[in-house]
């Protein structure tokens, strides 16, 4: 080999040259010095010496002052003053009356009493109702509703305003089966509840039956107003 190690001659002359021979002593020395730089450095305090502010807070200080009672004077109210006496004059002389009393009064005979009050009756007392509601068998339309639908004649009025809708009659249907009393109770307008009403009042019924005779009873139809094209 053309790189082969070359022997120190150097070495062989002068062994003391050799640093083979001190490496325990280097070794040893060096952990020693590694120690002790290690123990001075955990002995050093590098903390920052800070400056403390401490804040004082200032204590309020509270002044007692005394307190002097005072004593109120208590003033008594004068006295009131006297009636100052009137003088009458003692020249009237007041006459006795003497009250004469029937020593003799019959006690058993009857006293003479004044009349009582007339009675007034009620004249705001209204009438009672002589119809029913709702009974047994109610009123029936003779024809039906689409017979008294043909007797509609449709207002001018309406047609020409389009007015459509229902108008709502309220009547009695009496004893006989005729309509009594019928009233709009919602209407639509343009003569259409005049007509309605019309319509109503010549419409014939079945009377309304309680307990087997006939009877007066309330009764509403809606009366309908619809235009064809």
């Amino acid at each position: 080999m053309k790189n082969r190690l070359k022997p120190n001659y150097e070495i062989k002359r002068k062994p003391e040259a050799n640093l083979r021979n001190y490496y325990t002593i280097l070794l040893e020395t060096g952990l020693i010095l590694a120690l002790i730089i290690m123990t001075v450095l955990t002995r050093i305090d590098f903390r920052t010496a800070g400056t403390e502010i401490v804040f004082v807070e200032e204590q309020e200080v509270v002044e007692m002052e005394e307190i002097v009672q005072t004593q109120q004077d208590r003033t008594v109210p004068p006295p009131p003053r006297q009636p100052v006496p009137v003088a009458v004059p003692n020249h009237e002389i007041i006459e006795d009356i003497d009250i004469m009393l029937d020593a003799e009064m019959d006690l058993g005979s009857f006293l003479d009493l004044p009349p009582p009050p007339p009675q007034q009756e009620d004249a705001a007392q209204e009438p009672e109702e002589d119809f029913f509601i709702l009974v047994e068998q109610m009123p029936e339309l003779i024809g039906g509703l689409q017979e008294l639908q043909r007797q509609v004649r449709y207002p001018e009025r309406a047609l020409r305003a389009q007015i459509q809708g229902r108008v709502y009659i309220q009547f009695i249907v009496n004893e006989r089966g005729e309509v009594e009393n019928p009233r709009v109770i919602r209407g639509i307008g343009g003569g259409c509840d005049e007509e309605a009403l019309r319509v109503v009042s010549n419409a014939k019924f079945v009377p309304g039956m309680q307990r087997g005779r006939p009877v007066r009873v309330q009764y509403s139809l809606p009366v309908v107003f619809m235009i064809r094209s």
